[in-house]
């Protein structure tokens, strides 16, 4: 897919996974096979098979693939892959930039900025690409949708070898979590072209009361071969910067949801959207300011 950095130079291409997943998601065939690999119960297989210690084989040709540098990683000998996948790293690896008025990235990912309105005779939506997704089924409670009418909707499409963990982007109180079960499509773009992936994944989400951005809806949304969410907290007062939790093995996505007149959003990850580009982003990255 096509990404730019924060100085515009435009990064990436179609990969061989793309081809394939346009393959699986645009023919007969291939969506016949899709309805089982999206079941929960695959994700959970691959899961243990992930977990298990033969899975330790896959990590040097990833880490040589990618280009990991493992010396930013707390441990550098793992027991399994999915040990390997959600390895947390050292403190400092990550900077968080600015003050609690400056608005950061939850996760290092590839982020796409959404203006939430009135389309098409219906409420509170946002467009990606040719998919319309309606705040109230991402959320199936059509009272909190209401909340975020007229604020933003901001999508971090997190892939295989990005750093798999995330944080709070602001002080607040947290609310409990609140679990959608649902099934667990790819997030790649492709699949969105094809189907409301968003709205039928596998997703949680909390709400994070601020001073200074009003309340963040923050959720999390399984993808394929990802079968487990981890939240650590339930309701609490959090911080700028503390982990919030992780996901396993695979590709996932956070979303935040604000608020209208919460934020002011850089420039250039609208900008880039707009011109369907998504923005390669690191935790702790700035992406917005308080209004």
């Amino acid at each position: 897919m096509n990404y730019r950095d924060r100085d515009g130079r435009k990064v990436g291409g179609d990969t061989g996974q793309d081809q394939f997943l346009k393959h699986l998601y645009g023919n007969e065939a291939g969506r016949a096979l899709l309805r089982i690999l999206i079941r929960p119960w695959v994700s959970k297989l691959g899961g243990l098979l992930m977990d298990s210690p033969i899975s330790k084989i896959g990590i040097r040709p990833f880490v040589e693939k990618n280009h990991i540098d493992l010396s930013m990683c707390e441990k550098k000998k793992f027991r399994s892959y999915n040990d390997f996948f959600t390895r947390k790293l050292v403190e400092g690896a990550r900077v968080f930039e600015g003050d609690e008025h400056t608005l950061v990235s939850p996760c290092d990912g590839k982020v796409s900025v959404y203006p939430i309105s009135d389309e098409a005779g219906r409420e509170n939506v946002f467009r990606i690409k040719d998919t319309l997704y309606t705040t109230s089924s991402l959320l199936r409670s059509s009272k909190l949708a209401k909340q975020y009418e007229g604020g933003y909707a901001l999508v971090f499409r997190l892939t295989v070898d990005d750093y798999h963990r995330y944080c709070y982007v602001a002080d607040g109180e947290k609310s409990k979590n609140y679990h959608i079960q649902g099934v667990f499509h790819t997030v790649n773009p492709v699949a969105n072209d094809m189907y409301p992936i968003y709205k039928e994944n596998t997703r949680e989400y909390s709400l994070l009361k601020t001073k200074q951005f009003k309340t963040i809806l923050m959720m999390e949304v399984g993808a394929l071969m990802v079968g487990r969410i981890t939240n650590y907290d339930e309701e609490a007062t959090v911080k700028r910067g503390q982990e919030k939790g992780r996901f396993e093995f695979g590709g996932s996505t956070i979303i935040l949801l604000l608020q209208k007149d919460a934020a002011i959003i850089d420039k250039d990850l609208i900008r880039n959207t707009e011109e369907e580009y998504e923005t390669i982003v690191k935790m702790g990255e700035k992406i917005g300011t308080a209004k």
